[in-house]
């Protein structure tokens, strides 16, 4: 068996209507330090553009390898998948660890329909993507439960329930999410 390559550095997508200093986002880089964990600011959060949002990760993303992982919250997590399906030539990614992701359309939040309406390359990432996660919460008011399973499916990624965590905001109490740093560093 071949071990795995050390996670070094970590890029962090927000989702709709947050910044890099919201939820859990800046507990995650702390408590994975010393590895390099990037939060960029994605643009207009509270009025996305798939365009912008797909370049920014993409700038933050740069060149993945097996030492980079991806972790996308909601909106972060499609746009993730984006960023990865124009990354050009061969790539393999080290880490994904998807939150609350979704790659349909979101009954209660129709505003974001551009973000799926051309759905990302799922199968062609998880070829090229070492370790697959997804978080969800059974009683996430915003993603269905059901939407983050079909992301999980596609991926062929582990599915691991937090309880209790809602849409993972710290108006639901999240702001710290000890199960990605265990997947990140395990």
């Amino acid at each position: 068996m071949t071990p795995r390559s050390p996670i070094e550095r970590v890029v962090v997508l927000h989702g709709y209507g947050a910044t890099p200093d919201d939820h859990w986002f800046r507990s995650l880089a702390r408590s994975l330090a010393p590895v390099e964990v990037q939060v960029p600011a994605l643009p207009s959060p509270d009025a996305p553009d798939v365009e912008a949002w797909v370049a920014a990760a993409g700038a933050a993303l740069g060149s993945p390898d097996e030492h980079t992982a991806v972790v996308g919250h909601s909106l972060g997590c499609v746009t993730a998948l984006h960023a990865l399906d124009r990354v050009p030539g061969e790539w393999r990614l080290g880490g994904l660890v998807l939150v609350a992701g979704f790659t349909a359309p979101l009954p209660l939040l129709p505003e974001l329909d551009a973000f799926t309406a051309g759905a990302p390359d799922v199968a062609r990432t998880a070829a090229r993507t070492v370790r697959r996660h997804v978080l969800l919460a059974p009683d996430d008011p915003l993603v269905p439960a059901a939407l983050s399973r079909d992301l999980a499916t596609g991926l062929e990624a582990h599915v691991h329930e937090v309880p209790g965590a809602g849409h993972f905001l710290a108006s639901d109490g999240v702001t710290d999410l000890p199960e990605a740093t265990a997947l990140l560093l395990g």
